[in-house]
Parts: structure tokens; C-alpha cells; sequence
């Protein structure tokens, strides 16, 4: 029988995923109410990926200022709300990320497009370059981005964990199902105090056990 293991720091990434003033501002029509709350586990989590040598990625939105890459079914909210997070914008409803949460020296930026972080992004490439296989998700909205990201990773052989302090909605009944539902999909729910506390150690890399018993012909 395989031994558990865990995830290995160096074989992870935490993806920080829209916190953009954009979302977070209330002066945004594309405002989260939860997400402006979650800044400070946010940023205690990233601090805690750094410390432990573990990449950090930052996802963000651009909208360009015509709205020829809005999302239909969003287009009309976001140009009667102003026009949020076009590239370069400053301010309240900008692309730019809160002073709480800045990219670091080796962090990385990635631009994605439409909700899942996987989709139309080099965010895969990347990670399989960097000989990553797990992912650490966080950010907004956790319904949307965040369910999409992990439906991705999971389909995409990723050990996927979600640190729920550090995810968002519009209130808590959405945020409590979409977790529910995302853990019984697979993923790992890892309570923050867990993760600053051990960081990977209680998490399972499954990717590594199946992998391992698939190798020494457990599975046939």
C-alpha cells in the first residue's frame, strides 16, 4: 500500500485571483461585498507562500475600454457603472490591485480574459514549466472565478486546495454552497490558521499517491 504524502511547497502555487480595486471598491458596479474583508488573510496568506517558497501568482482582469471583451452577459452593467478595470486605470474602480495586496519581486501577473485563471492564459504552461502540481486558490468571486479556476484544475490534474478565509461572494449562503460543492468535487478546503500555522503539511498530494500506485501496476 502507497504512504501518504504531502504537498511539497516547492511543487505549489498560490493564485490570488481579481483582487482589484474594481472588485473590492464599493464604487464599482462589479463591487463583491465580501472581498474587500478578506484583504488582510489575503495578504497573510501570500506573505506565508513567500516565506515557505511558494510562488505566487496575481489574476487580474482588463477590460479594454471599448468593451469589445466584456462578457455579453456583463457588458451592460459595467458600461453604465463607468467602466471598470481598463489597462493603466487608476482610482476606485481601476485594474489596480489595493495597497494591501502588491505583487512582490517574483511574483507573477497574469492577464486572464474571462473567469477560470486556465482559461485563454498561460497560466498552465507556467506552472508545468515550474514543475508545479499543486494550486492554492484565493480571491474573488468565489462562485465564479474561483469555482472555475478549480473545476479547471481539477479536470487539468491538479492537487487543488482552497483557503476559504481568503475567498468572496455576495453573501454567505453563496459562499457556504460553492465551497461545499467544490469540496465535494475534490478539492481541499485548508482553514488559514491551518495553512500559517503548518502550511502543506496536512494536505495530501494525490496527484503524487495515484500517480505512484498507477506506476507499480495497483490500477489496472
Amino acid at each position: 500500500m502507497i504512504s501518504s504524502s504531502p504537498c511539497r511547497p516547492e511543487r505549489s502555487a498560490l493564485l490570488i485571483i481579481d483582487m482589484q480595486n474594481g472588485f473590492l471598491s464599493p464604487m464599482s458596479a462589479q463591487c463583491i461585498q465580501m472581498a474587500a474583508a478578506t484583504l488582510p488573510d489575503c495578504s497573510a496568506a501570500a506573505k506565508k507562500a513567500r516565506q515557505s517558497g511558494i510562488p505566487v501568482f496575481f489574476i487580474k482582469r482588463q477590460y479594454r475600454s471599448n468593451g469589445s471583451d466584456v462578457e455579453f452577459a456583463r457588458y451592460s452593467s459595467w458600461k453604465e457603472g463607468g467602466s471598470a478595470m481598463t489597462p493603466g486605470s487608476h482610482g476606485p474602480i481601476s485594474e489596480e490591485f489595493p495597497p494591501e495586496l502588491q505583487p512582490q519581486e517574483g511574483d507573477y501577473i497574469l492577464v486572464k480574459p474571462r473567469f477560470s485563471a486556465f482559461f485563454a492564459t498561460p497560466l498552465d504552461l507556467i506552472l508545468r514549466r515550474l514543475g508545479i502540481d499543486t494550486v492554492l486558490l484565493t480571491g474573488t468571486t468565489t462562485p465564479n472565478c474561483i469555482r472555475t479556476t478549480c473545476y479547471d484544475a481539477l479536470s487539468l490534474d491538479y492537487n487543488t486546495v482552497i483557503l476559504p478565509e481568503c475567498c468572496s461572494s455576495q453573501t454567505k449562503d453563496i459562499q457556504c454552497a460553492n465551497l461545499r460543492d467544490m469540496e465535494a468535487a475534490g478539492a481541499v478546503l485548508l482553514p488559514l490558521s491551518d495553512f500559517l500555522q503548518n502550511g502543506l503539511r496536512d494536505v495530501p498530494d494525490r496527484v503524487y499517491q495515484v500517480r505512484q500506485e498507477i506506476s507499480q501496476g495497483k490500477m489496472l
